[in-house]
């Protein structure tokens, strides 16, 4: 019996603390732009979908790229998505639902480096409703980080911060509210499909460079890993996968033109091997658009919404202009 009595208390005492912790998430966890992707693509049949990095994110505009098509879209890069991220992303929208085109936006430093630690870690796990694919995604990621982030993830974001949008962040919990102005800032805006639309910026304005270089000797096996399960992933479930990598400022092309040329070779080779279309616009589709730097808001490649747009249109036409309606 008294066993059985230690046995209760201990059950109610984990049952207050999973209360606890749960509270504190709600109350401190903001709602980032991921929560209303997640949401989205977990609710709502979409044609494409694409991946990748703050690029992709930036540069293309689902509804200007289809524009003129039956198809519909929604752009799922973030800054901080790497191969692993886009491959349980991928699990995930194919639990939901069927997309007909997976697109990857390739940004080569991401596959020199290795997920950081930190919020960006817990960004798109945290917004993962229960499944098969969280579980497995637990599994293979959390695991390698801290072991209090999953269970603890509003830790990550600056205590100021979460306290002057409590109010806010609980209402929006509580109602189940995906209103995107809330998501937009001084800097740029969301919009519904996942694009993030930057404002701009005056170049001497830009914020200093230190970019990622590419080198093929540096290249993370985990990240070609992940990128392979990927593309076996949409072939075996019959979903079309292009690779892309976006438009560069063409001053930044020429100043680290020896490493931007090991990577367009590095992954022409790889996606040739693998029967995936690439489409490089800073090679061989270099003359499709503009590479001014006064379509970018800094020196990584980011476009001003209204660059992005119009890019957003070329790159449609290229890719799906044989199905624009007449």
């Amino acid at each position: 019996m008294h066993s059985f009595k230690k046995g209760i208390k201990l059950v109610i005492c984990l049952l207050i603390c999973a209360l606890v912790i749960k509270a504190m998430d709600i109350l401190l966890y903001p709602c980032t732009f991921v929560r209303n992707d997640i949401h989205t693509v977990t609710n709502e049949q979409k044609d494409v979908v694409i991946l990748g990095t703050s690029n992709g994110m930036s540069d293309l505009d689902p509804d200007s790229m289809l524009e003129g098509t039956k198809r519909t879209g929604h752009n799922l890069c973030v800054g901080g998505e790497y191969p692993v991220d886009a491959y349980y992303l991928t699990k995930l929208v194919i639990e939901k639902q069927h997309p007909k085109t997976i697109i990857f936006e390739l940004s080569p430093g991401y596959f020199t480096t290795e997920k950081e630690k930190g919020n960006n870690y817990l960004l798109f796990y945290h917004e993962f409703p229960m499944s098969i694919t969280k579980a497995e995604y637990y599994a293979n990621t959390m695991l390698d980080c801290d072991f209090r982030s999953p269970l603890f993830a509003f830790h990550e974001y600056s205590l100021q911060y979460e306290l002057s949008k409590i109010k806010d962040t609980v209402y929006q919990k509580m109602t189940n509210n995906y209103d995107v102005s809330y998501l937009k800032g001084q800097a740029q805006e969301y919009h519904e499909n996942g694009f993030i639309e930057k404002y701009p910026v005056a170049i001497e304005n830009f914020p200093s460079y230190s970019p990622t270089l590419f080198s093929k000797d540096e290249v993370k096996a985990t990240n070609m890993e992940y990128l392979d399960k990927l593309i076996r992933l949409c072939k075996e479930n019959d979903i079309e996968f292009i690779a892309t990598t976006m438009p560069l400022a063409a001053t930044m092309l020429v100043q680290e033109e020896e490493s931007y040329r090991d990577a367009w070779d590095y992954f022409s080779e790889y996606f040739r091997e693998k029967g995936v279309e690439y489409y490089n616009f800073n090679r061989e589709y270099y003359k499709s658009y503009n590479h001014e730097l006064a379509n970018y808001v800094d020196y990584d490649g980011h476009m001003n919404g209204d660059s992005a747009k119009a890019f957003s249109k070329v790159f449609g036409d290229i890719v799906f202009g044989d199905e624009a309606l007449n």
